[in-house]
């Protein structure tokens, strides 16, 4: 049975290996600080949110989140789902699956009017469950590096 909750202390580390197999996943390379950073933050839990999909007692799968305002409706907000990995081996078993709908109830309790998340064309097997959960309004997405 698929177990979906808030990281604990005790997830740090797995939380950690599973988050950097999602950068790598994206040709992505990161410094330190930026796990540190952002573990802090879900353990505060008040700007950024993180869930955990726990198998037997293992963390195999992390999604991240956060609710942000809405120009177009802007009296009910809307939550951007960040981040979403589950460990290769237990792929197909409805882990990914779990975690979005546990944002998906966070948001709904929340007052939110959506939830949406971007992934890249290329990954294609997230995307065969994407296209079974969600609707793909068809957006392409630009982006603008700024300098730290």
């Amino acid at each position: 049975m698929i177990e979906i909750g808030k990281l604990r202390p005790s997830d740090r580390a797995a939380w950690e290996g599973l988050f950097r197999a999602y950068i790598d996943f994206y040709q992505r390379v990161e410094p330190d600080e930026m796990y540190d950073r952002a573990w802090r933050e879900f353990q505060a839990d008040t700007r950024l949110h993180a869930f955990g999909a726990r198998l037997d007692g293992g963390l195999v799968g992390i999604t991240h989140f956060f609710a942000h305002a809405n120009t177009s409706a802007p009296d009910t907000d809307v939550c951007y789902l960040q981040d979403l990995f589950t460990a290769p081996d237990v792929r197909g078993q409805g882990v990914a699956t779990a975690l979005i709908e546990a944002v998906t109830s966070w948001a709904t309790e929340r007052g939110c009017s959506r939830v949406y998340w971007n992934t890249h064309e290329s990954n294609s097997t997230a995307r065969r469950l994407y296209d079974k959960v969600a609707e793909n309004r068809g957006f392409i997405r630009y982006q603008i590096e700024l300098s730290r």
